[in-house]
């Protein structure tokens, strides 16, 4: 990783993780192949589940409060509720899914952590 480019900025702000400038991203959550900037090859990268759970424990979190508190204060149907808090929850978890996965990705890249091979344990 380049001096300077930090993880954490870089992966908020779907970056290269090594230069800091190029796109991660080739459509909405599939990862590039490399770096259209530095040529950084991401053939390795691989985020696996970590992005979704973290994500959808967020989304638990944020929703949680908001639609315990309606259902005391207001008591609505339960089809409001759902419809209601779904589509909040879908919104969520489709702005939050793409900064959390390239986030994920560049600590992978910083710390070095792509997938080891079985033949090399």
């Amino acid at each position: 990783m380049a001096d300077g480019v930090s993880a954490i900025k870089a992966g908020l702000l779907c970056k290269c993780p090594e230069c800091g400038q190029g796109s991660v991203f080739e459509t909405h959550l599939g990862l590039a192949s490399g770096c259209p900037i530095c040529g950084a090859d991401f053939s390795n990268a691989d985020s696996g589940d970590g992005p979704a759970f973290f994500v959808m424990f967020l989304i638990a979190i944020i929703v949680t409060p908001p639609v315990l508190l309606m259902q005391v204060i207001f008591d609505p149907p339960v089809w409001l509720q759902l419809g209601l808090w779904g589509s909040v929850s879908l919104a969520l978890a489709w702005w939050l899914l793409r900064p959390f996965k390239s986030l994920l990705f560049a600590l992978q890249w910083k710390n070095q952590a792509e997938e080891a091979k079985w033949e090399d344990r």
